[in-house]
């Protein structure tokens, strides 16, 4: 009797975290597909609301309010900084760096609100009220 004969993988189609990850590329797709007209991507995009929303953080403390990697996250600010939507100037120690979003960084979450909000309603409705409200729980939610 062969290994592949003993397990049995009847349920691993049906894994919750490669589901997760297809319908995050897809919803992802989606928002940036309506974002494009405006120069932007949803990673762009969150970055600024956020700093729009927070005030200046470091990159650490900005990391982890949108819940990524610092690394991924300076290769965003990277974009965003050479276009002029956000100034990174030395932190309190020299190893730190504060992002704060520039007025021409405002200007284009501005122009770019109604596509967002046409995206997350596109979202909304697809999943309806309840999945809506387990994503939202499920981003809340501490890991391990």
């Amino acid at each position: 009797m062969t290994m592949r004969s003993k397990l049995d993988l009847s349920e691993c189609p049906d894994c919750l975290c490669l589901a997760s990850r297809r319908a995050a590329r897809t919803i992802t797709r989606g928002f940036d597909r309506l974002l494009r007209p405006h120069g932007l991507r949803v990673t762009q995009f969150t970055v600024l609301v956020m700093l729009m929303l927070r005030g200046p953080l470091s990159i650490g403390e900005l990391a982890k309010k949108l819940g990524v990697e610092r690394t991924t996250l300076s290769r965003n600010l990277a974009l965003i900084e050479s276009a002029s939507w956000v100034k990174i100037r030395p932190g309190d120690d020299a190893r730190s760096r504060v992002v704060s979003v520039t007025a021409k960084g405002r200007a284009r979450v501005a122009a770019s609100l109604s596509a967002w909000r046409k995206a997350q309603q596109g979202v909304a409705a697809a999943i309806g009220p309840s999945g809506v409200n387990a994503l939202q729980a499920l981003a809340r939610s501490k890991p391990g």
